[in-house]
């Protein structure tokens, strides 16, 4: 299956600093893995240090890529400004953000605090905005090209029950990287976003979907292609917006979902579960009608 292959030449960063919120698990784990595969330096932040560190030493020794750990909470601009210069001194500069980190919960929207929304608008819309705006200020500053890649989701336009908070803030990273795609190309920095749909992680997916609630719900059945996404599929993606070969692409928003927001935003999408039979009843009582 081809879509499970590596898509890039080798080679296609050598050279370059790629840095990655929540780089250490999950999808941002598996851009991390494809990122040094190509030949970039690679700096992964997160809160939870161990993690990081743990997928420092085995990606190293994976790939023989060189990757750079640092404990961060995005909710802080003065520890993303450390994330920075810590960068720095090691590699001497960053030329691609993947705005990554994010937190997300289930929940009907009259159950949630104040705090549980802050938690989630915290992380996803004011860590992506200090990490955008601190990278964003020192590329100006030294007159760099660079690349700002954020991961949205499809409900960030069409909003969603019960995700409210993920839903906002996710619609407001996608407002930013439209806005700065406009201001910030005359500066040669490229802004655009990926809305995937269902990639199942082993930590979010048992966290946002438990046993009893998948087993019900399983999302492979309402996405057109029939199946969910493969990694290397997303890291394809992000790999090619982030890259040279995609230079000309700025301000958009790619969705790979295998089709899953479009069948639901149609009124009648889900006529798919009629079967032949009820198909030849129908027509025939609308020959009938006629």
């Amino acid at each position: 299956m081809l879509y499970t292959q590596a898509m890039l030449p080798d080679g296609t960063f050598s050279g370059k600093t790629v840095l990655i919120t929540g780089g250490g698990t999950g999808l941002g784990k598996s851009m991390t893995r494809y990122f040094l595969q190509l030949g970039a330096n690679v700096v992964i932040a997160s809160r939870k240090i161990d993690v990081l560190k743990a997928t420092a030493d085995e990606l190293s020794a994976e790939t023989g890529g060189r990757v750079l750990p640092l404990q961060c909470d995005v909710r802080d601009y003065e520890q993303v400004e450390n994330v920075l210069r810590q960068a720095f001194a090691e590699f001497g500069s960053i030329d691609v953000l993947i705005n990554n980190a994010a937190g997300n919960f289930i929940s009907p929207t009259e159950r949630l605090s104040p705090r549980a929304f802050s938690a989630v608008i915290d992380i996803v819309l004011k860590g992506t905005i200090h990490f955008t705006l601190a990278l964003g200020k020192h590329w100006i500053a030294q007159q760099q090209r660079g690349t700002i890649l954020s991961i949205v989701t499809t409900y960030a336009w069409t909003g969603s029950a019960y995700v409210v908070p993920s839903a906002c803030a996710k619609a407001g990273v996608l407002a930013m990287m439209r806005s700065l795609a406009v201001e910030w190309a005359r500066y040669d920095i490229r802004c655009n976003a990926i809305a995937p749909g269902p990639f199942p992680t082993e930590g979010a997916w048992s966290r946002l979907m438990p046993d009893p609630i998948r087993e019900k719900f399983e999302p492979a059945n309402k996405i057109p292609v029939g199946r969910v996404g493969e990694h290397q599929e997303l890291a394809n993606l992000v790999a090619y917006l982030a890259s040279d070969y995609a230079a000309f692409i700025n301000g958009d928003c790619i969705t790979i979902d295998g089709g899953e927001w479009l069948k639901g935003a149609g009124e009648f999408n889900n006529l798919d579960m009629v079967t032949p039979e009820m198909w030849d009843m129908l027509e025939m009582f609308t020959k009938g009608a006629k």
